[in-house]
């Protein structure tokens, strides 16, 4: 038989375990795991020595695009997804202006199929003004989910309070992703700190108790309307132990930072490149996340690629913004994470690809089956590499995991058959197209 692709030898993780196979590809799809010595292929790629995964999805991306595109756009956000190993990525909607409409969404998504080189699902922002549309727009084409932001953001997408996130859940039926803070306990609070402080104040006024209590709040919510919600980076063990309880209404992401970064240490070494909201947390807490992965209550482990330029983020606490680079470093952060047997690799798939199709309610793809779009993340697990600012792709220039020594590095990204990135040069022009989700 022959295929548009063969990737020969390489190790594949599959749903039901890793085994040696020989994966065909025609018309963008998976056509088998079992070709043949006799099958050829326009194009073969030797994958000995490799691990072969499904593509992955880091499904909690700021591309900022529309926005300053000397901090990032979409274009050199996708190709710094490619570039780590990403295939799917989500963007979020707060930009500038923020997704809200139609007319935006429809801007958006034919921005994004010129630029983007991989695949990609656009979030909706639900707000105050918006509440009417939703159950609209969550079922447009392209669209992953609606996000609010029930803490910590601008004034025209916060949505704080019990009567308008009730009606924001009975506005439609998809699950609904949220930041989780309580934006009266950090007013509150604001007035205990002032310009100059250390940074690690960052984490002392948006306390355990900020998110643990906007989780709470949104709980009690999600149970009374009954509309499933997915809990964006959850950062402290008493949130992750209470949600161990609401598995019918919620789903779990936890960020790679609160797996890997420690607080305080990380804001006395990174300054104003550690401050991200939900913070960075003790050591406590990121031993909870772990916990968490293990015991399966984790859905999803994104980013929250969020870029600043450096001027922006070497300003005075609280005067630098939060948000932190990640897109590009996920994958290589994770793999070692696998290296040092803190999860397996198959779990690992599971949280960045069978997960977020699963909580999304993605088509086509998150496992390496027949059918299924032929997406493909190649891993060598004995490589050794430097997280490096000069790798960094984003115009930013900067990544918070700088001289990290990492075990294990994507080597190739596949996005329907095409290969975009290939031993660290992205290859080709942009070739992304809109992801499917269940509507």
């Amino acid at each position: 038989m022959h295929f548009d692709l063969l990737i020969r030898n390489g190790t594949c993780v599959t749903p039901w375990g890793e085994e040696a196979a020989n994966v065909g590809i025609s018309g963008g799809r998976i056509a088998t795991l079992s070709a043949s010595s006799a099958d050829t292929a326009d194009q073969v790629i030797d994958a000995s020595g490799l691990h072969v995964l499904p593509g992955l999805i880091d499904s909690h991306v700021h591309l900022r695009d529309p926005g300053d595109a000397t901090v990032e756009t979409l274009g050199t956000g996708t190709r710094a997804a490619v570039l780590g190993g990403i295939a799917t990525l989500f963007d979020m909607p707060n930009t500038n202006p923020p997704i809200v409409d139609q007319e935006r969404l429809d801007w958006k998504r034919g921005y994004a199929e010129q630029q983007s080189f991989c695949d990609i699902g656009l979030y909706i922002a639900g707000a105050k003004t918006n509440i009417g549309e939703l159950a609209h727009l969550e079922s447009e084409p392209g669209v992953c989910a609606i996000k609010v932001f029930a803490g910590s953001s601008t004034a025209s997408l916060l949505v704080e309070d019990d009567e308008h996130l009730e009606k924001l859940m009975r506005a439609g039926r998809r699950r609904i992703a949220y930041h989780s803070e309580d934006e009266y306990r950090l007013q509150a609070r604001k007035p205990m700190f002032s310009r100059g402080m250390p940074h690690r104040s960052h984490m002392e006024w948006r306390d355990e108790e900020c998110a643990f209590l906007g989780t709470r709040r949104l709980m009690a919510l999600a149970r009374k309307t009954g509309r499933p919600a997915h809990i964006l980076h959850v950062s402290t063990a008493e949130e992750l132990s209470y949600l161990r309880d609401y598995r019918d209404v919620a789903t779990v992401e936890v960020l790679v930072n609160h797996l890997t970064q420690v607080a305080p240490e990380c804001y006395d070494t990174l300054k104003g490149f550690g401050v991200m909201n939900p913070p960075i947390r003790g050591e406590r807490h990121r031993e909870a996340s772990w916990a968490a992965v293990r015991d399966g209550i984790v859905d999803t482990i994104g980013s929250d690629h969020a870029p600043h330029s450096r001027s922006a983020k070497e300003q005075p606490w609280p005067d630098c913004p939060a948000g932190l680079t990640g897109v590009q470093t996920l994958v290589p952060v994770m793999l070692d994470h696998v290296n040092a047997g803190r999860l397996s690799l198959s779990r690992m798939v599971d949280l960045m690809a069978a997960g977020p199709a699963r909580v999304y309610g993605l088509v086509g793809k998150g496992r390496l089956a027949a059918g299924y779009d032929a997406d493909f993340t190649l891993v060598d697990m004995k490589a050794k590499r430097t997280i490096e600012d000069a790798w960094i792709v984003s115009p930013c220039g900067w990544t918070p995991f700088a001289g990290k020594k990492i075990t294990g590095w994507p080597v190739a990204t596949i996005v329907r058959g095409h290969t975009v990135m290939r031993d660290d040069e992205v290859q080709g022009a942009p070739i992304g197209r809109l992801a499917r989700f269940a509507s």
